[in-house]
């Protein structure tokens, strides 16, 4: 009772500022952690199965190699970040409606500088996910075009079709680039909601 008397106090902007926070918070922190789970599983999975098999040329064919598993797993990375960012917008919003006299509130500005700073792990992950998207892409047209085109008679390199574990890879790191998005989304609603108070 004394602790919604005490909130009652607070002026309006804040309360709302408050509750955004809290809001966006939660459901930023458990979509992004479900799909980064998720995301992190299916690598764990899918990369050490797409041991690199090699052409006659020498050429890998597995999409579980390369640039592109590299910067999705950096991707994945900064979503782990972006994941404790928005845990920490619920403490933020904790720390505004802190009834206690001696609290010290976070100020507008700082508040601000927060949400900008998780919007920017946001961008970056996403655009390390992206680049890690179109690495995978490539790796799959070049494999999907090098696929023989006669399967009766001759002796047939498995390598060169695109596996089911290959799928996986893209899966994993589109799961990932869903997950920055809806950090980027949270985050401008976010800003939109302070900048509104």
């Amino acid at each position: 009772m004394t602790n919604q008397l005490d909130t009652d106090k607070l002026p309006a902007a804040v309360q709302r500022v408050a509750f955004a926070l809290r809001t966006v918070g939660w459901v930023s922190f458990w979509v992004q952690l479900v799909l980064a789970v998720v995301a992190a599983i299916i690598l764990l999975f899918a990369i050490p199965f797409a041991i690199p098999s090699t052409t006659a040329a020498g050429n890998s064919t597995s999409a579980g190699t390369g640039g592109g598993v590299f910067f999705a797993i950096c991707g994945l990375a900064v979503l782990g970040y972006s994941v404790y960012r928005a845990f920490g917008f619920t403490r933020l919003s904790r720390q505004l409606r802190s009834p206690a006299a001696n609290a010290v509130r976070p100020k507008k500005a700082d508040t601000i500088k927060q949400v900008q700073f998780t919007l920017v792990s946001n961008l970056v992950g996403m655009l390390l996910t992206l680049v890690g998207a179109e690495a995978i892409s490539g790796t799959l047209l070049a494999k999907s075009l090098a696929q023989p085109q006669a399967l009766f008679g001759a002796a047939v390199d498995v390598g060169k079709f695109i596996q089911p574990l290959d799928i996986f890879v893209v899966l994993a790191n589109t799961h990932a680039t869903v997950a920055h998005f809806v950090g980027i989304v949270g985050t401008l609603w976010l800003l939109d909601r302070i900048h509104k108070q």
